[in-house]
């Protein structure tokens, strides 16, 4: 039997059968791709395909002895669904199609997924990206969430959903993109000096003050 992230799988609740979840950079898909993972459903009898709340497309209840097949015929990457690293970006469309869009939430949002989707960290870590103050990425959930706004970037840190959910914390606000990308370098330099393992940024912030993280990062409280 396989282990959850083995080859990508999850086991299922029936404890004999499989889901996996191709990578899908930020949610956004082609008629090609779409089509491949339709046609693979079929042929092998794949009973319920589910859009997640990451946006991916999970392909739910495979036999253990299809996996292998599965993933050949895909030509996908696995998503990172499991495991102490950085799974994918959320991101909304911002000003690539949204009216109310401020920032370009869609192209930071992949250049992140390129950057740091999988990294190993000391626990996971969930990143989204809005490209206003509605929060369509539900950035305010996230252990880092960026936020677009007239003026710039707003970056929150410290949020999470889970059975103790918390609200991230303002880090920097009216920051540019090429600003953003570098605070996010050194706040994930911060996380993996500073965290316990397993722990998640808001329990780390917790435990050494969101000050701390501040002055590590050389931001005065009116950042």
């Amino acid at each position: 039997m396989l282990n959850d992230g083995d080859k990508g799988v999850v086991i299922q609740r029936d404890r004999q059968t499989y889901g996996i979840a191709p990578h899908v950079p930020c949610g956004v898909v082609t008629p090609a791709v779409l089509r491949k993972i339709a046609d693979v459903a079929e042929r092998y009898s794949i009973p319920m395909l589910k859009i997640t709340s990451a946006a991916r497309i999970a392909l739910l209840g495979i036999r253990e002895e299809d996996v292998d097949a599965i993933w050949n015929e895909l030509e996908m990457d696995p998503g990172n669904v499991v495991g102490i690293c950085v799974r994918s970006i959320k991101a909304c469309p911002g000003t690539t199609y949204c009216k109310r869009g401020q920032q370009d939430s869609l192209g930071l949002g992949m250049i992140l997924d390129d950057k740091y989707h999988g990294l190993e960290l000391p626990g996971k870590m969930k990143i989204g990206v809005s490209g206003c103050p509605n929060q369509c990425g539900e950035t305010s959930f996230k252990d880092i969430g960026l936020v677009g706004t007239a003026k710039g970037w707003r970056v929150y840190v410290g949020g999470n959903g889970g059975t103790s959910p918390r609200i991230g914390e303002i880090l920097a606000q009216r920051i540019d993109t090429d600003a953003a990308l570098q605070l996010l370098d050194r706040i994930l330099e911060y996380y993996r000096a500073n965290a316990k393992p397993k722990e998640r940024m808001g329990r780390m912030i917790e435990r050494l003050g969101l000050e701390h993280l501040e002055e590590a990062l050389g931001l005065g409280s009116d950042a």
